[in-house]
C-alpha cells in the first residue's frame, strides 16, 4: 500500500480514506523531513512524533472497520503554539507559559481530530503572537526555508515555515494584524484569514479579542479551502462565533472569475511598497483580466490610517488579556515576599521586550487621561475603515493588493519597532474590518524570494475570494520567470 500518490492534503486524505495508503506511512514522510531539517529551520517548539503515529494507527483502524475516517484522513498538520491542546504543552513561545499543559482542546483542534487529521507538533511564533518575523520567540527565531538567512514572517512564522519546508502539507495559525498572510507571502505558501467569527476562537490564547482569527496555511489553494471547511462553523463556546454552518468552498474552486469585478487598491500600491512586489500585483491583475474578470483601481482612503489605529486597539486589548498571566494561577511564578512583588517579578522575568512594550502601550492608551484621545479615536478610525471598505464592495466583488510590502528580510535586519510594524501595513485594515483575506504566491521578487498577492473580500465573501485565488494560483509565473 505504499504508492506515490499526491502529497497534497486532498490527495493524501483520498488515498488514506480509500485504503490505498497507510496513514502511519503518510505521517512518517513529514516526520523524516522534520528530523532532517528542523534543527536548521526551528519551525517547532514541540514535535509530537509518538502521538502522531498513534493517531495515524487509529485512522487506519477506522478505515479497516469500514468507518468514514473524515475529510482529512491521515493528513499531517502542524498547530501554532497558541492553540490549546489537551495534554500537550501550549507555551505561546513565552517563558511565562513554558511547560503549561492545557486541560482541554481548542475547538479547531477537536474538529481536526474528528476529521482524521494527525498533529505532528506545535509551531514556533512571536511571543503571544506579537511580531512580524518570529524573532520575538523566547525559544529562538524560526528561519525561512526558502533562504535560512531570512525571516519567515510572523507571528505564525513556524506554521508557515512548516508547510514551506515539507514538515506538513497544512498547518494552522492565528491572524491578528496579518500574522497568517504575511508569513505565507514570505514563505511562498497559501495563507487565509477568514471572516471574523467564521472560525471559533475557543481555546486560542487571546492577544486582541476583536481582531484574532484562526486560519489555514497550505501548499495549495484547494488544501486551504478544505482545511477551512473543516474548522469553520458555529461554536456555542465562542460568543463571537457566527451562527451558521461552514461554507462549501472546494466545489467552487473551478468556477473561474468570468464577470467578477476586481478592485486594485491604490493606497496599497504606492509609497512603501517595493517596486518588484507592486509589479507582481499588477501582473496578477492582468492575469485576472485574461481569465474574464474586470479590474479597476479603487481608492480605500482610510486604510492609510489602519496601522495607527491598530497599534492602539491591539495593545489595549492585549494589556487586558495578558493581565491573567500573573503567577497566581498558572504558568511561571517568581517567588517574592508579597503578592504584588511576586506579580511584578513574574511578569518581568516571564514576558519578553515586545510583549512588555505592547502591554505598556495598551495600558497607556486605556488610562483615564488618554482613553478618549487615543483608544476612542482609534475606534472611530476603525469605523471609517469599515465604511470605506463597504463603499468599495458596492462596486467590486473582491479587492487586490500586496500581502507584504517587501519579500523576506534578513534575520536581525530590523531593530526599530516602528519599522517592524510597517510590515503589516497591507494586512491590518482587513482585521480592523473583520473581513476575510487570503495570500497566494505569485512569482518572486528581484531577489528570487516569494511574493504574495492578497485577495480581500467582504464579510462572508470566502467563495469569490477562493475562486480568485485559484485562478491566480494557476496563472502564477515561475519564480525564475518573474525575476
Amino acid at each position: 500500500m505504499s504508492g506515490s500518490g499526491s502529497e497534497t492534503a486532498l490527495g493524501l486524505a483520498g488515498a488514506v480514506g480509500a485504503g490505498e495508503r497507510w496513514a502511519p506511512e503518510v505521517v512518517d514522510v513529514p516526520l523524516a523531513a522534520i528530523e532532517a531539517r528542523e534543527a536548521e529551520i526551528h519551525a517547532f517548539n514541540l514535535v509530537t512524533a509518538d502521538a502522531a503515529r498513534a493517531a495515524a494507527d487509529d485512522v487506519d483502524r477506522r478505515v479497516a472497520a469500514g468507518e468514514d475516517p473524515g475529510p482529512l484522513a491521515g493528513v499531517p498538520i502542524a498547530l501554532k503554539d497558541n492553540l490549546c491542546t489537551r495534554g500537550v504543552a501550549t507555551t505561546c513561545s513565552s517563558r511565562i507559559l513554558e511547560g503549561w499543559v492545557p486541560p482541554y482542546d481548542a475547538t479547531v483542534v477537536q474538529r481536526l481530530a474528528a476529521a482524521g487529521a494527525v498533529s505532528v507538533g506545535k509551531t514556533n511564533l512571536d511571543e503571544f503572537a506579537m511580531g512580524s518575523s518570529t524573532e520575538n520567540s523566547a525559544f529562538g527565531p524560526t528561519r525561512n526555508p526558502r533562504d535560512t538567512s531570512r525571516v519567515p514572517g510572523g507571528s505564525s512564522g513556524g506554521s508557515a515555515a512548516a508547510v514551506a519546508a515539507g514538515f506538513a502539507p497544512i498547518s494552522l495559525g492565528s491572524d491578528t494584524g496579518g500574522s497568517i498572510r504575511q508569513p505565507a507571502a514570505l514563505c511562498g505558501v497559501v495563507g487565509v484569514k477568514p471572516t471574523y467569527g467564521l472560525v471559533s476562537r475557543y481555546g486560542l490564547v487571546a492577544f486582541a479579542s476583536s481582531l484574532d482569527q484562526i486560519g489555514p496555511f497550505a501548499g495549495t489553494v484547494a488544501d486551504a479551502a478544505l482545511l477551512l471547511e473543516v474548522i469553520a462553523g458555529h461554536d456555542p463556546h465562542d460568543a463571537t462565533s457566527i451562527p451558521q454552518a461552514a461554507p462549501s468552498l472546494v466545489p467552487h474552486l473551478s468556477d473561474g472569475v468570468q464577470g467578477l469585478r476586481v478592485g486594485l487598491v491604490t493606497e496599497l500600491l504606492g509609497e512603501g511598497i517595493a517596486p518588484d512586489v507592486a509589479a507582481r500585483v499588477r501582473e496578477a491583475a492582468d492575469a485576472l483580466v485574461a481569465a474574464g474578470a474586470s479590474v479597476e483601481e479603487v481608492s480605500v482612503p482610510a486604510v492609510t490610517y489602519g496601522l495607527s489605529a491598530y497599534y492602539l486597539i491591539a495593545p489595549a486589548e492585549a494589556s487586558s488579556n495578558l493581565a491573567r498571566f500573573d503567577g497566581v494561577r498558572y504558568g511561571l511564578r517568581v517567588d517574592a515576599p508579597t503578592t504584588n512583588e511576586m506579580m511584578v517579578a513574574t511578569r518581568t522575568a516571564g514576558f519578553g521586550d515586545e510583549v512588555k512594550r505592547r502591554i505598556m502601550l495598551g495600558t497607556y492608551a486605556l488610562s483615564a487621561g488618554y482613553y478618549d484621545a487615543f483608544y476612542g479615536q482609534a475606534q472611530k478610525v476603525r469605523t471609517l475603515i469599515c465604511r470605506d471598505f463597504e463603499a468599495a464592495y458596492e462596486r467590486f466583488d473582491v479587492l487586490l493588493s500586496p500581502t507584504s510590502p517587501t519579500t523576506a528580510f534578513e534575520l536581525g535586519a530590523i531593530h526599530d519597532p516602528l519599522t517592524m510594524y510597517l510590515n503589516d501595513i497591507c494586512t491590518i485594515p482587513t482585521n480592523l474590518a473583520g473581513h476575510p483575506a487570503l495570500s497566494v504566491p505569485f512569482g518572486s521578487g528581484a531577489d528570487g524570494l516569494p511574493v504574495g498577492v492578497q485577495v480581500l473580500a467582504p464579510a462572508l465573501g470566502e467563495v469569490p475570494m477562493f475562486r480568485t485565488a485559484a485562478v491566480l494560483e494557476a496563472a502564477a509565473p515561475t519564480e525564475e520567470a518573474s525575476r
